[in-house]
């Protein structure tokens, strides 16, 4: 179909239901970590098993990003979504009623499952309907939601738990995820009969492939190895290293868990900030230029962190990593939506898949580190690291500018 560059309204509508979808998972990612202690009394359990609702949850949703992606290309992407949400619902509402925490924990496993859908999808989905000069700050828009979910999951989690009991919160999550899906499905319903303009080459032989040759083509082609090598090394370095960040504010600086966790959590509102002023400033600077001005803005803001011996400067440096981080984060998310435009789904799921090993092993990697090196040597040196992973990832950007040229 022929490219638009305009979004129109029913496109914007559609961007819109996408990101309130994000917002969803991303919260209910998050929102058990502060009932962890309400949920151990009330089931009699150990903390460490009451944790069962947030580790079988990553365990399923990192599981879930490998079967997604093909399905979207197979069965439509928005359609998916739709359905997905509508299955969280579903799954909140068994949480809020479990009666023990096995059923808790199904709950959680089920609700993993459908969320896992609605990241990478969306961004596929965009790819496939946003012309790419007007893809990434597209996605920007879309990455509000997620970036806001991110951020106030754990704090709904509290609120509920402390203010109505830990139910209401997967209450609140089944009205949310139900008249978000519900709308999401008219909204899919409408575009049957009147299409967005699709800018994106959609239906390709990639949809004939099985997934095997899918992913064989996909690491055939220079550019979308760059992207899945550079997304795993940003899971490791920047996602994976941030978990390591309140707790080194806590230890060197004193200060008090909650107020370690707000300075942290400020990163979040970085990327509030930049996608708020993506608009401008994508044309301005240019994919290139984008990787490595937040590259820089992340190591500047982690070394910050790592070295700075006043408490009052910790919620500055963070604000300046997290700006930094979701700048080069954007700029690969439109890159993986061009992977592979005839598998789109395919792509972006393999992309989220690199993304979550890397911030799986991060973690693993960062704890260990911490204990040998310090957490002072394993924030700022991460940080550092960025630099060199944006530099190849520049690189790679100016060979694929080079080969569009030729």
């Amino acid at each position: 179909m022929p490219d638009s560059h305009a979004l129109t309204p029913a496109l914007r509508r559609s961007i819109l239901l996408l990101s309130l979808s994000n917002f969803s998972s991303m919260s209910v990612q998050r929102i058990c970590d502060a009932m962890l202690p309400a949920l151990a009394q009330e089931f009699s359990v150990s903390l460490t098993q009451a944790a069962q609702v947030v580790s079988f949850f990553a365990i399923t949703y990192g599981t879930a990003l490998l079967f997604y992606g093909p399905l979207g290309d197979r069965v439509g992407k928005f359609r998916l979504i739709a359905l997905c949400t509508l299955a969280c619902s579903v799954g909140s509402v068994v949480s809020a009623l479990a009666p023990d925490l096995s059923v808790l924990v199904l709950g959680r496993v089920l609700v993993a499952m459908a969320a896992a859908a609605m990241i990478p999808m969306a961004l596929a989905w965009v790819g496939d309907a946003v012309a790419y000069e007007r893809r990434q700050e597209t996605l920007a828009l879309l990455g509000l939601g997620s970036t806001l979910g991110l951020v106030s999951g754990q704090l709904l989690g509290g609120l509920f738990t402390d203010w109505f009991g830990w139910r209401w919160a997967f209450w609140f999550l089944t009205g949310l995820f139900g008249v978000v899906g519900v709308l999401q499905w008219r909204d899919w319903q409408q575009q049957r009969l009147r299409p967005h303009r699709m800018a994106g080459l959609v239906g390709g032989t990639g949809q004939r492939l099985g997934f095997a040759a899918q992913l064989r083509s996909l690491l055939a082609r220079p550019h979308a190895r760059a992207v899945l090598l550079v997304s795993m090394g940003q899971g490791a370095l920047a996602f994976g290293a941030m978990a390591m960040w309140a707790s080194h504010l806590h230890a060197k600086l004193g200060l008090s868990l909650a107020a370690s966790g707000a300075s942290v959590a400020l990163a979040g509102v970085g990327g509030v900030l930049y996608m708020a002023s993506a608009r401008r400033l994508i044309p301005w600077l240019g994919e290139t230029r984008l990787v490595l001005l937040g590259a820089t803005l992340l190591a500047l803001g982690a070394c910050g962190l790592a070295f700075t011996p006043q408490a009052l400067l910790a919620p500055l440096a963070s604000l300046v990593a997290g700006f930094g981080l979701f700048m080069l984060h954007n700029t690969l998310q439109a890159n993986a939506t061009q992977m592979a435009p005839e598998a789109r789904g395919m792509g972006v799921a393999m992309f989220s898949v690199s993304l979550f090993i890397g911030q799986s092993l991060g973690v693993v990697l960062a704890a260990s580190l911490v204990g040998r090196w310090g957490s002072t040597a394993v924030v700022a040196g991460a940080g550092v690291a960025v630099l060199g992973m944006a530099l190849f990832f520049a690189q790679a950007l100016r060979r694929r500018d080079a080969a569009r040229r030729g």
